[in-house]
């Protein structure tokens, strides 16, 4: 037997529970890996209140998680390239990575280099991919001044780490307590809320060359809540803004709503990992919870107020 997260409704985070299940045996093709760590991500908890039933309807009981990382435990017939024991980051498509094993097809898993932890290993398919696919979309180029509005959420601070690395300078709205740490990674920090249109303005204008530059160039969405407007209103072009969170304002504005499903399976996986390791990026872990806590975990993600990632821990 193993443990894995199951819940037997829509609900709050009170449906969910840990539960003894037999254990998953690999069929042709796949592997299973014994989950060392895995993380939480905003989605699921909307997939598991039922918010998003047309999208992902659900079938009870069902498992959740997409992340993780671990140990090579089986070898499903005709797989090669990967032996027994391996460490691997690795992501589930059936919604089963919240467990102590998982079953997925070999190519749904990449090496772990020894110099990414097992932590950061389980942040980045969902929130690492999603930010690979919006700094694309927004077609970053060196000398480019992005705005990421959430720059200190899950995928938020992928997204303004990724859009410095391609050569921007960066202005990541967030809490006026987080200013320190998008300071640490190079990032202009502006606070959110009421007036943040003059305080993005204010913020280009004192760059160097920021008078004559004249604004925005692209503005990567993290968080809804009238963003896409905020861009328009600081004159970026519908082609340069790229929304995660706010449909309706893409379907209505016009502009793109590229995400995990964009961003790149396995391939992306491994070019995160190697970011890692040259330093890169730095993945920020807010806090870990073991497996039996995973309820805790979704109702500290929905404070609102997480730096980077919350992780479970499996051993």
């Amino acid at each position: 037997m193993t443990k894995a997260v199951r819940f037997e409704e829509y609900g709050g985070s009170e449906v969910l529970k840990v539960v003894e299940v037999e254990r998953p045996e690999p069929g042709p093709g796949e592997v299973r890996v014994s989950v060392v760590a895995s993380s939480v991500n905003p989605g699921e908890a909307k997939i598991r209140s039922g918010e998003l039933h047309e999208m992902f309807p659900t079938t009870f009981p069902s498992g959740e998680g997409s992340d993780f990382a671990g140990r090579v435990e089986r070898l499903g017939d005709g797989v090669t390239g990967v032996s027994l024991g391996d460490e691997g980051i690795g992501f589930s498509d059936t919604r089963s990575a919240h467990a102590t094993d998982v079953v997925v097809p070999v190519e749904n898993i990449v090496p772990k280099p020894d110099a990414v932890t097992w932590e950061e290993a389980a942040t980045l398919y969902v929130a690492g991919t999603t930010a690979v696919a919006a700094v694309r979309a927004v077609e970053v180029e060196p000398g480019d001044v992005v705005v990421v509005a959430g720059a200190t959420g899950g995928v938020g601070a992928f997204a303004v780490q990724l859009a410095k690395h391609a050569g921007a300078t960066v202005i990541g709205t967030a809490r006026a307590d987080d200013a320190d740490v998008l300071r640490s990674w190079g990032i202009v920090p502006v606070e959110y809320g009421d007036g943040v249109a003059v305080r993005i303005r204010d913020a280009v204008a004192a760059l160097p060359g920021g008078g004559e530059a004249g604004g925005v160039d692209a503005f990567i969405d993290t968080v809804g809540a009238g963003n896409v407007e905020l861009a328009l209103e600081l004159g970026v072009a519908p082609e340069r803004i790229d929304t995660i969170a706010d449909f309706d304002a893409a379907r209505t504005h016009g502009v793109k709503a590229d995400g995990n499903a964009a961003g790149g399976g396995a391939r992306t996986l491994a070019e995160l990992a190697a970011l890692i390791v040259e330093g890169a990026l730095t993945v920020p872990v807010d806090t870990i919870y073991p497996l039996e806590r995973v309820a805790e975990a979704y109702d500290h993600l929905a404070e609102r107020h997480v730096v980077g990632k919350v992780v479970l821990r499996m051993e």
